[in-house]
Parts: C-alpha cells; sequence; structure tokens
C-alpha cells in the first residue's frame, strides 16, 4: 500500500469522533464515504478501509457556522475541518489519516438514510457522542450515483463478500433525481454484477 493508504481502524475513527466532537462542542458526528463502513461493519475487508481520510462533519455544523456568523466571521465548518484536521495538517501527521471536512450534501444518499443509518457512542470527555453513518446499502447507492473507478471496486467486492440485494437498491434509487441516461449506466452496471 502507498503511504497515507493503510488501513483505517476504529481506533482512527473514534480518534475523529474526539476531535471533532472536541472542537464542535457536539454530541453527534457523521462519517460518510467509503470510511463509513467502520461504524457498522469495523473488521470488513482492507478494501473497505483503505483510505488516507475519513470523511466527516458535526452534527451541529449548520449551528456551529451561524455562531461564528454572528460574531462576524464568515467560515463554513468543511473549511475549519480542513484547517485543522484536514491533509497536511499537525492533526494528519500526528496520526497518519486525515479528516475531509464534508456536509450534509456532499454524499448523495437515499431518503429517509438517518431512520436506517447505523451508529456508534464513543466516550468524549465524560460525554458519549454518536457516531452516524449510511448503512452499507445507502453508501453503496452513494457509489453508485459517482461511480468512479473505485466506487465500481468497492460495490463489486461488497457483491462478492456479502452480496448485494440489487433489487432494494433500485428501489432507494427510485424516488432520486437521476437522468435518465444516468439511470441507464448505473442499471447496466448493477446488471453486471
Amino acid at each position: 500500500m502507498a503511504e497515507g493508504q493503510e488501513a483505517r481502524t476504529l481506533d482512527d475513527l473514534d480518534r475523529a469522533v474526539r476531535a471533532l466532537a472536541t472542537h464542535f462542542k457536539c454530541d453527534t458526528t457523521v462519517i460518510v464515504g467509503s470510511q463509513a463502513t467502520l461504524v457498522g461493519w469495523p473488521d470488513a475487508p482492507i478494501l473497505f478501509r483503505t483510505s488516507p481520510e475519513i470523511d466527516a462533519y458535526p452534527g451541529n455544523a449548520r449551528e456551529w457556522e451561524a455562531e461564528r456568523r454572528a460574531e462576524g466571521h464568515d467560515i463554513e465548518a468543511s473549511e475549519e475541518i480542513f484547517a485543522r484536521f484536514g491533509q497536511g495538517s499537525s492533526f494528519h501527521h500526528a496520526h497518519g489519516f486525515y479528516i475531509d471536512g464534508v456536509d450534509e450534501g456532499t454524499a448523495k444518499l437515499p431518503s429517509g438514510w438517518k431512520s436506517r443509518a447505523v451508529t456508534r457512542e464513543v466516550e468524549v470527555n465524560g460525554i458519549t457522542v454518536r457516531a452516524i453513518a449510511p448503512t452499507m446499502t445507502d453508501l453503496i447507492v452513494s457509489k453508485l450515483l459517482a461511480l468512479r473507478d473505485k466506487d465500481k471496486d468497492f460495490i463489486r467486492e461488497y457483491h462478492r463478500v456479502r452480496h448485494l440485494d440489487r433489487a432494494h437498491v433500485r428501489r432507494l434509487l427510485i424516488d432520486m433525481m437521476i437522468p435518465e441516461a444516468r439511470r441507464i449506466v448505473i442499471g447496466a452496471f448493477l446488471d453486471s454484477l
């Protein structure tokens, strides 16, 4: 594996949750992207856990941003995460991975994903903080919408290891605003599994 491409672990996930919870004074963090796998499937095969980053945002991001605006600072939580915990930061150098600051619009997830989300509780300074992440099926829907080569590899490997319920995935895709041409590409990829 290339440097920075080590497999992420629960310790890494917990460290990211603690960093965001402490800095943003929140009791919930949201993990998206491939490392969301760690929340519900921490011992997943290495392909699912190999990344130099954990995509995350604090559950109170919008409130935090509103408070900063009231103080005369126009900064998004994702920018703050990048500055404090992002690629090249002291956090990155100290821990061998970084937190990629994202927001609720970064990953295109099917409606209702939060009601199906998987959670992990992390103790942070005597307070229980919840890390929430999409289920693997919801995460795969998000990856189908992007359908980059790495997303295809992720989905193929998931299907090989756990067998993807393609009918369920198609039901989740129905309500999403997807151009017809893209729907055809996604359908063809699902059929190829």
